[in-house]
């Protein structure tokens, strides 16, 4: 095949930094970014009180430095489980030593989120604050880090696209001779940009912070259409099961998320008063 306009791939070397038998990768770097900014963009809305009900943020400034080291845990151990058990079981399986391997690449969202959903459910009965209230803030966050890990993806030439003669035609290195398309680019532009844009307008001038699980809701909704439309372009994982017909394992996944952000708009705003939703 050959596009109309082929697309040079930039060749990023994966190391950012060489220090001697030390090499810091930007795979990790963009975790760091990605982490470090949600978290400073998070402690700016509790400092925000016109964005809470009675102006009374959840959380107090010293408990979210406490909610970066639970989230760090989940989305790590978290993606490589779900990476592991979701999408490629045969290999890791087969290859046990790999697992651990997590330099490499190969970290999967819907993983990294049932983690995020577990220890903020834990989070939350430990510090007696509401789960909604810090699911909330977590998805009002998160674009950094979805942003950042979709570049380290295309940094990492790692779930890559389809095969296609349009001209945003890519060639990358471990991707075979034909171009495809750059879906980690598509899904950082649709995950983290667009995003951010809904629920930054959800958050300052529609307030959905001040009826717990709604900012979660909507974010899981867009979620769902951002990741399932993105799908249309990016190459399936090999073997999986969830690769049913004309859908893939990652618009499937979705499907669960769609429903529970349907549940969570709908018992956030039947209350009348913003902040009484149930915990």
């Amino acid at each position: 095949m050959t596009p109309l306009a082929l697309l040079t791939y930039p060749d990023i070397d994966p190391v950012a930094i060489h220090l001697g038998p030390v090499s810091v990768k930007w795979y990790g770097l963009s975790y760091m970014a990605g982490l470090l900014l949600g978290w400073y963009y998070i402690r700016k809305l509790v400092s925000t009180p016109r964005l809470w009900s009675g102006g009374n943020p959840p959380l107090t400034l010293e408990r979210i430095d406490d909610l970066l080291l639970y989230m760090t845990g989940a989305i790590i151990i978290g993606g490589r489980l779900g990476q592991v058990l979701l999408y490629d079981p045969d290999f890791y399986f087969s290859n046990p030593a790999e697992i651990f391997k997590v330099w490499k690449g190969g970290m999967s969202f819907h993983g990294g989120v049932i983690a995020c959903a577990l220890l903020i459910i834990a989070f939350a009965n430990i510090y007696k604050v509401s789960a909604r209230s810090v699911a909330d803030l977590v998805c009002a966050s998160s674009p950094f880090g979805l942003f950042f890990g979709r570049i380290a993806n295309f940094i990492n030439s790692e779930h890559w696209g389809r095969v296609t003669d349009a001209w945003v035609g890519m060639v990358f290195p471990n991707g075979g001779d034909n171009p495809r398309h750059p879906s980690q680019l598509y899904e950082a532009a649709l995950e983290g940009i667009v995003m951010f844009i809904i629920i930054r307008i959800a958050t300052h001038h529609f307030f959905t912070l001040k009826r717990p699980g709604l900012t979660t809701g909507i974010w899981m909704i867009w979620y769902a259409i951002a990741r399932s439309f993105s799908e249309i372009f990016r190459e399936p994982e090999t073997y999986n099961l969830m690769n049913i017909g004309p859908f893939t394992a990652g618009q499937l996944y979705c499907v669960p998320m769609v429903v529970l952000g349907i549940y969570l708009i709908w018992s956030a705003r039947k209350n009348d008063e913003p902040g009484k939703a149930p915990v």
